[in-house]
């Protein structure tokens, strides 16, 4: 295929779904690859609540009682359910260590990352850094460090940072959800034509994706 497949993917940092489904969709990816396709990824920002201060008060499980309004025996219960879903593709959750905070400068820093052709190694390394490490990634000098691990310059992420200068990004990303009527994540936008909603299967993101180039290869073939 001479044009990758191009996927758009809304999603925030500290949505473990988000987590869950990207490991999904990276499988789907190297089977597609495996059959001769490819695939260009650009992650796009969705604040699942960014009313959500930079240090909140309370642990992972608090949160999601105050704001689901259920029981903390049910918020266990959610978090245990999605350590294991989680486990099952590969990733250690340890909801003990989360910080729950704002992902606004997350998102901003994303941005900055896929201006210097990192957007993909800093979005791994940040949902790593919240679900599995418990960094807190809600704090510009934190945000900095991890930047800087993935080989961005740190001062330059740093400023990016303090003078918001992808903010604007973060907003247009948002803009564009409302737009195309997304009110939850992970959401998949996959060559303009077709979005898929939540962690899916694997096998149907690579339904998506050859059905995509099918569609492709058709038009083509017509144009001749």
């Amino acid at each position: 295929m001479s044009n990758p497949i191009d996927v758009q993917i809304w999603s925030d940092v500290q949505c473990p779904w988000c987590y869950i489904g990207k490991r999904k969709f990276e499988a789907a990816v190297d089977e597609f690859r495996q059959r001769g396709g490819d695939v260009t990824v650009t992650y796009r920002s969705f604040e699942l609540a960014p009313d959500t201060p930079v240090d909140f008060e309370g642990t992972p499980i608090d949160y999601l009682s105050q704001r689901k309004g259920i029981s903390p025996e049910q918020a266990q219960q959610m978090v245990d359910r999605v350590s294991s879903i989680a486990a099952s593709v590969g990733l250690e959750y340890h909801y003990d260590r989360i910080h729950q905070t704002n992902t606004v400068l997350a998102h901003e820093l994303l941005h900055f990352a896929k201006a210097h052709d990192k957007q993909g190694e800093l979005k791994e390394r940040l949902l790593r850094a919240y679900f599995t490490e418990g960094r807190h990634i809600g704090r510009a000098d934190e945000l900095a460090e991890l930047a800087a691990e993935v080989g961005l310059d740190r001062e330059a992420a740093a400023a990016a940072l303090a003078e918001h200068t992808y903010l604007p990004d973060v907003k247009a990303d948002m803009a564009q959800a409302v737009a195309y009527g997304i009110q939850g994540v992970p959401f998949f936008v996959i060559d303009a034509k077709y979005g898929i909603s939540g962690a899916q299967e694997s096998a149907s993101f690579l339904a998506a994706l050859q059905q995509a180039a099918a569609e492709r290869d058709a038009v083509g073939a017509d144009a001749s």
